[in-house]
């Protein structure tokens, strides 16, 4: 092994090894054990999220395959429809001065597949760099044949089974990208607006209980008042009940429509009175169902203001219940232009009651960046409450289990008033949706068109067109976990990794994700009786990796940290430019610019990939925000370099040597049989960690044995008997060192897996273990052996480590130097203390560096000492002719003297009503503790310059 621990050195030959292996596939004779990677963006890069999650799925995975199982971590990629498209119409604008059209739809999704072929497996090779122990021979990608063909399979089965139909709703319509958005999509941003007040007048004379001929409406978005088919008032509102029923004449259009009753419209809020749009606003919709009101759309797809207003009924049939005819003076204006022009036509009307300034919530196109506007558009629909409801039954009855299980709450939540599904986008890449129309506008919907025309009996001569739209995203993401192992093909994988174990994903996706999956697959998915299958058995839900001040990581905050920075490291300039570049606000960009120098001022240290690994992994309690902390991942670092030189350790004092592998008289010392049993307690604080999803708990078992117990302690109780003892002591101290950090290296491969196979090569041949292969990921994880536990052997060297520690905390405090004997003295000695004592003499005057050790009768014999306490003995260290008494007095009288000047001056900032008045809590406590913390340590020299004075 090399001298110092040197992660660049080994990663990447380790992991292509690993790799052109095969040691990634499944093998092994146990049963199957899955995870299927929830797919990253074909256009994504690895970022935070991806390397804490994949952390943990790489853990779970190497740990049940060093168990024996026939493990699959199953991956690949999702098409990502709009990010695609943007992307690759982003690059045509720059290169080639293109629109997409200008290439037509074929064309243009043959240029996205060159994209994918030379920019599409990024993530993929950065997912490689983070060790991830995926089957790269099965990755997938959810527009390959295969995907495709399930996909389609599973529209046509759902259409057949009419749970897919086609309707006039309102979705989310993104008036940039010209298509429809989920929810996920929606970015909704705080902005400081305007609520205007305008007066509708009531019809047939009517008024209102205070006299007024007319209502005042309170609303956010005044152009959509063009399409209005209603007024709502609270039907316990004193002010408007007698109304309902009675009629508005809506201004600029003189459309007639009637005041409804509805609990929609909040007494205590704006005027009480609300306009109902139900072509334009989802709350809108709702009462415009429930009250039979008819919906007018006002937009076309660029959100501008239509010639003729399209009307339909709540059904979403055309209807002639209104007048299609709009105001010819703002036909053709985008919503925002027709926003001005419509308030300026009120106010010279005299209906322009009020403007007020309002803080408004506004919903945005995650990739365009512009307001969605809700539309009515034709769309394709899964019809979900029929597959909710054994989605519902499979949590209820435990078939799939949440991981913390409060997040159960949230998806019944969701799933017991659940909306039908739209599924359809106006987008060219993508599934297109296999459905077809003839010229007087029937549907047909088959696997292709030659199904369609055999299947319907329609002629060569019949023209039919393709429906141009394409399936969302989340349609062919939902079928991930049996449509990447084969189906509708009954495959061995499908029998062998079907349903997978687990699945490891955010809580934002519950509900478009996690539970789409579960009744897809529940739907098409049986066992042999029949019985429909899970998708997952469990479902892992991790928090959000936010910045070390708990906000989310996002580029417009530049607060983001690339993994591979962290492993590879970056200079400052380099990480200036990733994170400011291609920034277009250069007040934005200098802002950022500053956080980023004062972070980091000499750029990010490399750490590889073992110290960034643990560091997620010792964060990830479960169901909880991480807030990262650089300094975790220094900490962990610093952690691999403390195991590199304690495996040197191990090997310089038994390479070469008999380690007791062949056998030969061994002789274990008490340090040898407390060191495996302390290991045999972590190997199963491990197991039950692993197995409870608290890798936070995993990490602080392995770092606590392994740094503390391990190094700090172990390979120091083992001097004495490596440089003194017998040939048979020796020979078991060997064998104890090398099969601990053998089976340990095992212990902690799943989270740390390259040092631990760099270091395992050299350990591995010196040890008893039998290997099966040449890698330490394929070898057995260790067991629990309770017989190996010593009871005894445990509680006398937690009294040894005592001893010691008493020893070194005496010298510390009284300045005396590690190197200079001493002689100890020792009273109150029982029985038991005196067996340690004569069992461990060896070890405590060599790890305690002693002179003597004598034991007295009465301790009023004992001189002026030092003293510590251990149980009921006392240990004395006799102070005279050990230090220069008048320089120890100065030394601490000069300390004493600055700690009472700190004390008063923390009491007096205290005492201050003025700086307890402003100062925030934090700062307090803060200062609170100081105040705690000096009056100790000035309380402990007060007592050691009596103890000297007394000398």
């Amino acid at each position: 092994m090399e001298k110092t621990f040197n992660p660049s050195d080994i990663e990447q030959q380790l992991y292509q090894s690993w790799e052109e292996k095969g040691y990634f596939s499944p093998t092994g004779e146990g049963d199957g054990y899955s995870i299927a990677i929830p797919p990253p963006n074909v256009t994504g890069s690895l970022h935070m999220g991806h390397a804490f999650q994949q952390t943990i799925m790489d853990t779970l995975i190497r740990f049940q395959r060093m168990q024996g199982k026939k493990t699959l971590w199953q991956s690949g990629t999702d098409h990502a429809g709009i990010a695609t498209q943007m992307v690759v119409e982003r690059k045509i604008g720059a290169e080639e001065e293109k629109t997409r059209h200008d290439y037509g739809r074929d064309a243009f999704i043959d240029k996205i597949w060159e994209w994918k072929a030379e920019s599409g497996g990024n993530i993929s090779q950065q997912m490689r760099r983070l060790g991830n122990s995926i089957d790269w021979q099965r990755e997938r990608f959810t527009m390959d044949d295969g995907l495709s063909h399930a996909v389609q399979e599973v529209f046509v089965r759902l259409y057949q089974d009419d749970l897919i139909y086609r309707g006039k709703r309102l979705v989310n319509w993104d008036p940039k990208l010209h298509t429809a958005i989920s929810d996920l999509e929606v970015e909704n941003k705080d902005k400081k607006g305007h609520m205007w007040h305008l007066r509708y007048p009531l019809a047939d004379g009517a008024t209102t209980s205070e006299g007024q001929d007319h209502l005042v409406i309170a609303t956010t978005r005044p152009e959509t008042m063009l399409g209005d088919t209603g007024v709502a008032v609270n039907p316990e509102d004193p002010r408007y009940k007698d109304l309902i029923g009675k009629f508005v004449e809506l201004p600029l259009v003189g459309r007639r429509i009637p005041i409804v009753g509805d609990e929609h419209a909040d007494m205590e809020k704006g005027t009480g009175c609300v306009k109902i749009t139900p072509a334009h606003d989802f709350n809108d919709n709702e009462v415009g169902k429930r009250c039979g009101l008819a919906m007018i759309n006002i937009f076309d797809k660029d959100a501008a203001v239509l010639a003729q207003a399209e009307v339909y009924d709540t059904n979403g049939e055309p209807s002639d219940a209104f007048d299609t005819a709009l105001p010819a003076e703002f036909v053709g204006l985008d919503r925002f232009e027709a926003r001005k022009a419509i308030i300026a036509k009120f106010d010279e009307l005299g209906l322009l009651d009020s403007i007020k300034d309002h803080d408004l919530v506004a919903p945005y196109g995650d990739r365009s960046g512009v307001i969605i506007e809700p539309l009515l558009t034709d769309q394709w629909y899964v019809r979900v409450a029929p597959l909710a409801k054994p989605a519902i039954e499979a949590v209820e009855n435990g078939d799939i289990e949440f991981v913390p299980k409060q997040y159960e709450n949230m998806y019944f939540a969701w799933m017991r008033d659940i909306q039908d599904w739209c599924i359809s986008r106006q987008l060219w890449w993508g599934h297109r949706i296999p459905a077809w129309y003839d010229n007087n506008g029937n549907v047909y919907v088959g696997r292709d068109e030659a199904e369609v025309r055999a299947t319907n009996g329609l002629a060569d001569d019949v023209a039919l067109r393709q429906d141009d739209d394409v399936l969302d995203t989340w349609f062919s993401s939902a079928l991930w976990t049996f449509s990447t192992l084969g189906w509708p093909e009954k495959t061995p994988e499908l029998e062998d990794f079907h349903s997978t174990d687990v699945l490891v994903t955010g809580f934002d996706i519950i509900f478009f994700w996690v539970a789409r999956m579960i009744m897809m697959t529940m739907h098409f998915v049986k066992d042999d009786d029949g019985r429909p299958q899970v998708p997952f058995k469990q479902v892992y839900v991790t928090g959000l990796i936010r910045d070390d001040h708990g906000d989310k990581m996002s580029k417009s905050k530049g607060n983001v940290i690339d993994p591979i920075d962290m492993i590879d490291g970056i200079s400052l300039d380099e990480l200036l430019t990733k994170r400011t570049g291609n920034m277009m606000q250069p007040q934005l960009a200098e802002k950022i610019a500053k956080r980023t120098k004062k972070e980091f001022p000499e750029g990010i240290e490399a750490h590889g990939t073992d110290a960034l690994r643990f560091t997620l992994s010792a964060l990830a309690s479960t169901g909880r925000d991480i807030n990262w902390d650089m300094k975790r991942l220094d900490g962990y670092r610093n952690f691999c370099n403390k195991l590199w030189n304690a495996s040197r350790y191990v090997l310089m004092n038994t390479e070469e040597h008999d380690c007791g592998k062949a056998g030969g008289d061994m002789e274990f010392s008490l340090a040898d049989r407390w060191i495996t049993s302390q290991f045999q307690q972590t190997v199963k604080a491990v197991h039950e960690a692993f197995n409870t999803f608290r890798f936070d708990l995993a990490s602080q078992a392995l770092y606590e044995f392994t740094w503390n117990q391990f190094c700090d302690w172990y390979l120091e109780l083992t001097k004495p008997v490596l440089f003194k003892g017998s040939e048979a002591q020796q020979r078991g101290t060997r064998y104890t060192l090398v099969n601990t950090l053998e089976a340990l290296l095992r212990l902690m491969h799943p989270i740390m897996p390259f040092i631990t196979e760099t270091v395992w090569q050299s350990v591995q041949p010196l040890s008893a273990f039998e290997a099966k292969g040449d890698s330490i990921m394929v070898q057995s994880f260790p067991q629990f052996d309770e017989s190996a536990v010593d009871e005894q052997a445990l509680t006398d060297v937690e009294w040894v480590k005592q001893f010691i520690v008493a020893i070194r905390n005496i010298r510390g405090e009284m300045d005396i130097a590690p190197s200079k004997p001493l002689p100890v003295l020792l009273t109150n000695v029982s029985a038991e203390d005196q067996r340690r004592l004569d069992d461990n003499e060896q070890f405590l005057s060599s790890l305690a560096k002693l002179e003597s050790i004598q034991v007295l009768d009465d301790a009023s014999e004992a001189p002026a000492s030092a003293s510590a306490v251990i149980g009921e003995m006392t240990v004395l260290i006799p102070m005279a002719g050990l230090i220069d008494k008048d320089a120890e007095l100065a030394r601490l009288s000069k300390g004493i003297e600055k700690l009472e000047k700190d004390v008063q001056r923390v009491k007096g900032k205290l005492s201050n009503e003025n700086f307890v008045g402003k100062a925030p809590e934090a700062v307090i406590e803060k200062e609170k503790a100081k105040l705690a913390e000096a009056k100790s340590t000035l309380a402990k020299m007060l007592e050691q310059k009596a103890q000297i004075e007394a000398l």
